[in-house]
């Protein structure tokens, strides 16, 4: 199956590259050409799934969207021994090497991806008689979720926060797969191209999404309800409040996605969830993660500096235990030990070779992309009161074994320095953290001593595409 996946990755990326009828001119017998892949149901799943696998590579969520590149620009991790990994980044230095090396991975995977979900897209209306309804629907509204997605997350890499740039060039906006140049969009345009995108799919799924039935399978699809949290996400960025938190209530009222109980998160080790799974509205399944989780990142290897993690001095002060946050899940049984330091252990994995099956209750080889958290964040955000507010933000607050906010008494600000704070907590190492910096025009990052400049936030967009592109002038 893994090498099915890289295969479908491969002609997916010779589409962009060639533009041709088919992905392969001459293909090996064990290959299939693109007329061939879309003759079937089974074939559009299949080069679905290879979209699906490019997003959980280290170029994109498996890595550089989550715990890696994003989480370093946002100052989670405070390595400093010379080869540490993300010291350019950490010290948002865009024109090092080890940065457009970052992004110019993330820029080019990105539209790979996107071009292999055009082919879905384009070949659902062309091949549709090979397809049951079910299928029609399902099919093209992941592909349609997925474009908007991976849209949405190059706008905020590399666009203008909203009400800065709104107006302004961002990144091209793709529907099409061919080697011609596209004239950037404006951020504006992307993100209403985003919203009409999610539309269509959301139209699309609410008759035949299996998530309404209850199947834990579809967390690791563009489901329904991960339609309407990036809605939300993205409305939200867009400062349409009250759109927002009507598509947040959505997946909160759903009931689907539990907050994760405190039996699950204080589990013995090796069979915690540390993931939260129950409560993640969209993952990414990265099998090989194992690779880079333990042997580059969060485990001890002779030297602390040399891995992803922070003090433990900072630990408690991103928790708060001084001031009633020692009680916090996130705090007790993810910030844990090993050689003798501390470490985050969101993404330890416990895979063993009899344990490694594609069954959804596995509590490793995920990697977060939606939250049901973000939801109640976004109601906070955009409820009429700050009473209101506090009210949603104290569900999460529970949920995570800490005191809750008096919401008779709080004022906006301290509202939005709690939210502040809650996002530091729970996107901790997942790549969300920096984006919300961003919209929020956030000029001093937790654990910075100096302030940074708002056009920080915006990365180069990488020269080859500049090279490629004449139309960013």
């Amino acid at each position: 199956m893994q090498n099915l996946f890289r295969y479908i990755s491969c002609i997916l990326l010779a589409a962009v590259l060639a533009g041709c009828s088919k992905y392969l001119d001459v293909a090996p017998k064990s290959t299939l050409s693109e007329e061939e892949l879309f003759q079937s149901e089974v074939g559009f799943q299949q080069a679905l799934t290879g979209v699906y696998s490019q997003l959980a590579s280290r170029a994109l969520y498996g890595d550089n969207l989550t715990m890696g590149f994003m989480s370093a620009l946002a100052q989670n991790y405070s390595v400093s021994g010379v080869g540490a990994p993300f010291l350019e980044t950490r010290a948002l230095n865009y024109a090092s090497g080890e940065v457009t090396g970052y992004t110019g991975a993330i820029w080019s995977t990105a539209y790979s991806a996107i071009a292999g979900a055009n082919k879905v897209i384009l070949n659902t209306e062309s091949k549709r008689d090979v397809l049951s309804a079910a299928g029609y629907a399902t099919i093209r509204a992941e592909a349609l979720g997925l474009r908007a997605l991976l849209h949405f997350d190059m706008l905020r890499i590399f666009g203008q926060e909203y009400t800065a740039g709104a107006g302004k060039k961002a990144v091209p906006y793709k529907k099409t797969v061919d080697q011609n140049p596209v004239v950037p969009s404006v951020t504006e345009e992307v993100v209403n191209l985003a919203l009409q995108d999610l539309a269509e799919a959301q139209d699309l799924l609410k008759d035949y999404d299996p998530v309404f039935t209850g199947s834990a399978n579809r967390r690791i699809k563009m489901n329904y309800y991960a339609l309407k949290a990036l809605e939300a996400r993205i409305r939200l960025y867009a400062g349409d409040m009250q759109s927002a938190f009507n598509a947040a209530e959505v997946v909160v009222n759903s009931a689907r996605f539990p907050l994760i109980t405190f039996a699950r998160a204080s589990a013995a080790p090796a069979s915690r969830d540390r993931l939260y799974l129950t409560e993640q509205v969209f993952c990414i399944r990265v099998r090989d993660m194992l690779n880079w989780v333990n042997n580059e990142y969060f485990r001890f290897y002779g030297n602390a500096n040399m891995r992803l993690t922070r003090s433990s001095g900072n630990f408690q002060t991103l928790y708060e235990t001084s001031s009633g946050g020692g009680t916090d899940f996130r705090y007790l049984y993810r910030i844990e030990q090993d050689g003798g330091s501390s470490f985050p252990s969101k993404y330890w994995q416990t895979y063993t070779a009899s344990n490694n099956t594609l069954d959804s209750n596995r509590l490793d080889q995920y990697v977060p992309a939606i939250r049901l958290s973000e939801m109640y964040y976004i109601m906070a955000e955009c409820a009429a009161t700050p009473a209101e507010g506090a009210a949603y933000l104290n569900v999460v607050r529970k949920g995570r074994g800490i005191a809750e906010l008096n919401a008779g008494t709080i004022t906006a600000t301290a509202l939005r320095n709690e939210i502040t704070k809650e996002y530091q907590k729970e996107f901790y190492a997942e790549g969300q953290l920096f984006f919300y910096y961003k919209r929020r025009k956030i000029t001093r990052m937790q654990f910075m001593s100096t302030d940074v400049s708002l056009a920080k936030y915006v990365l180069p967009i990488p020269d080859p595409e500049l090279e490629f592109n004449p139309n960013y002038n």
